[in-house]
C-alpha cells in the first residue's frame, strides 16, 4: 500500500496507516494545506472552491472529507458531485472560484484515489505552489474558522451540460458534418463518469452509441488505463456491432483513445496527432507535447508549416510551454488533448469532437486515416522501485553511458538515436521508473526497451 506526496498532489491507496496510505487524516491534512494556500492568494471575505470526483468507490468518502475541511476553514464549496477532471477545470473560472479539487486517481486501479489541485484559472498548480502546499501539510500550521465564519456547500449539477455546450460551440467542431456522417460508435466508460458525459456528448452530435461499462459505480471492469491489452471487450464489440470506431476514456475523462473499425487500436499516441492535424489544417500555429510523446506530432506540425517543441512530462509543463509558444493545440501522448480555445487542460470531450469532425470531413475509415500519418511504434515499460534504489544515480549513469548520443536531461533522461529514442523517468504518480521507446517498427521499439532495461538492471544490480 502506498502514499505518494508530490508537487502534483497527493495520491495513494485507501486504508492502512496514516502517512503511509491515503487515509481520512491524510485527506483532511492535505485539503487544509490547500485551503491555507487558497486564503493566502488574496485577502477577501469570501473564498470559493469547486470540488468534483470520478466514480471511484472511495470518492464520496474522500470528497466529503475534503469539502468539510474547506468548510471548516471558512471556504465556500461548489459541489459538482460526480464529474470529470476537465469539467471541474471549466467550472472554476465559470464560478469565479479561487480554485478547484478533483477527487480522482486518474488511470490507477480502484484501490487508489487522489486530490488534483487547481488554481483560479482552473489549471494545475505549478511546482512552487505544489511544493508550498506540501510544506504547509508537513508543518501542520493550518488555521480554521470560528463558528460564525464557517463555509457553506452549494450543490451544482449543471456543469456536465455546460461543458458539452462549450465544446459544441467551438468553431472547429463541425456538428453538421458529424451528424451527416451517421457514425456508429462503441464507447467504453470503464464504469466511471465518462459513462455519463460522453454518451450525452455523442447523442448531441447525432452519433449512434453502443454503451459498454457506462454504470458509474467505480467497479472498473478492466484495468482503467486505456491501453490495448485492457480493451478486448471493446475490440470485440466494435466488430460485432459493425461500428465505425470505438472510443475509450480513463476514469476522470482527461485521456482518450480510439479503436478502428476492425477492432484495432488507432494508437493512444495518435489521438493527439490526428486532432492536431485537423486543427492545424484550419488554424496556422505551433504545437507542444512532452518528451515521452511520439515524434509523429513534430512531423505533422512541420507539414503544416508550424513549429513543434517538447516539454517535461506533466500537464502543467505542457501548458506552460504552450503559452510561451502560442501553441494552437498540444497535449500528451497518453491521449491527453489540450485545446486552448476551450481551456488549458487535457479534455477527452474536445478530443472526441475534433476527431469526429476530422473523420467526417475526410470521409475516411479510421484505419485509412491512420495510414495517412507517419508510422512510429512505441514500447511502454516500467520497473517497480524497491526501497533503497538510487534512481537519480541510475539515471545519471545512463546519461553517461550514452553520452555520445543526443541526451536531454530536463526530465529524467531522454536519449535520441538516429531513428529511435528512449525516455527514462521516475513517475510522479506511481513508485516506478517509466521506460518509453519509439522506433520505425514494433520489433525495434521492443528490442530497444529490452536492451535499456537490461542495462538499468546491470547498473542497479537488480
Amino acid at each position: 500500500m502506498t502514499l505518494i506526496k508530490s508537487i502534483s498532489g497527493i495520491r495513494g491507496t485507501i486504508g492502512g496507516a496514516v502517512s503511509h496510505n491515503l487515509t481520512p487524516i491524510d485527506a483532511v491534512t492535505f485539503a487544509a494545506a490547500y485551503g491555507t494556500w487558497i486564503k493566502e492568494q488574496r485577502n477577501k471575505e469570501n473564498y470559493r472552491v469547486v470540488v468534483g470526483r470520478d466514480a471511484r468507490i472511495s470518492g464520496e468518502m474522500i470528497q466529503g472529507l475534503v469539502m468539510h475541511t474547506l468548510v471548516g476553514m471558512g471556504i465556500h464549496v461548489i459541489d459538482l458531485g460526480l464529474s470529470t477532471t476537465p469539467t471541474v477545470e471549466i467550472a472554476v473560472p465559470m464560478e469565479h472560484a479561487d480554485g478547484g479539487i478533483i477527487i480522482t486517481a486518474s488511470h490507477n486501479p480502484k484501490q487508489w484515489n487522489a486530490l488534483k489541485l487547481l488554481n483560479a484559472k482552473g489549471e494545475f498548480l505549478n511546482a512552487a505552489e505544489g511544493q508550498y502546499i506540501l510544506e504547509v501539510a508537513e508543518s501542520n500550521k493550518m488555521n480554521f474558522a470560528e463558528v460564525d465564519h464557517l463555509g457553506k456547500i452549494t450543490v451544482n449539477d449543471a456543469y456536465m451540460d455546460l461543458h458539452i455546450d462549450a465544446v459544441l460551440k467551438l468553431d472547429l467542431v463541425n456538428v453538421e458534418a458529424i451528424k451527416n456522417a451517421k457514425f456508429k460508435v462503441v464507447f467504453d466508460g470503464v464504469n466511471s463518469t465518462g459513462g455519463i458525459i460522453i454518451p450525452l456528448l455523442l447523442d448531441r452530435l447525432g452519433v449512434h452509441t453502443v454503451k459498454l461499462f457506462c454504470e458509474p459505480n467505480g467497479e472498473f471492469p478492466h484495468n482503467p488505463e486505456p491501453l490495448k491489452e485492457h480493451l478486448t471487450d471493446l475490440s470485440r464489440a466494435v466488430v460485432d456491432h459493425r461500428a465505425h470506431l470505438g472510443i475509450v476514456v480513463d476514469p476522470d475523462v482527461d485521456r482518450l483513445a480510439f479503436m478502428d473499425e476492425k477492432g484495432d487500436m488507432f494508437g493512444e499516441e495518435y489521438t493527439l496527432v490526428a486532432c492536431a492535424d485537423y486543427v492545424l489544417s484550419k488554424t496556422s500555429g505551433n504545437t507542444v507535447s512532452n518528451l515521452s510523446s511520439t515524434r509523429a506530432l513534430k512531423d505533422v506540425t512541420e507539414k503544416h508549416k508550424g513549429s513543434y517543441q517538447a516539454s517535461a512530462v506533466g500537464e502543467v509543463n505542457v501548458v506552460e510551454l504552450m503559452k510561451q509558444t502560442n501553441a494552437v493545440i498540444g497535449g500528451e501522448g497518453n491521449g491527453g488533448i489540450i485545446y486552448p480555445e476551450l481551456h488549458y487542460g487535457r479534455d477527452a470531450l474536445v478530443g472526441i469532437a475534433l476527431f469526429l469532425s476530422l473523420l467526417a470531413e475526410k470521409n475516411l475509415s479510421v484505419s485509412a486515416l491512420k495510414k495517412t500519418y507517419p508510422q512510429y511504434f512505441m514500447s511502454k515499460n516500467k520497473i517497480e522501485l524497491t526501497e533503497g534504489l538510487d534512481v537519480d544515480g541510475i539515471l545519471k549513469a545512463m546519461a553517461e553511458k550514452y553520452q555520445n548520443e543526443e541526451v536531454l536531461t530536463i526530465d529524467g533522461v531522454k536519449i535520441n538515436f538516429e531513428n529511435s529514442w528512449v525516455h527514462l523517468r521516475k513517475s510522479n504518480t506511481e513508485p516506478i521508473i517509466r521506460i518509453y521507446t519509439e522506433a520505425p517498427s514494433q520489433t525495434q521499439a521492443d528490442s530497444l526497451a529490452i536492451q535499456i532495461i537490461d542495462t538499468i538492471k546491470t547498473i542497479a544490480n537488480i
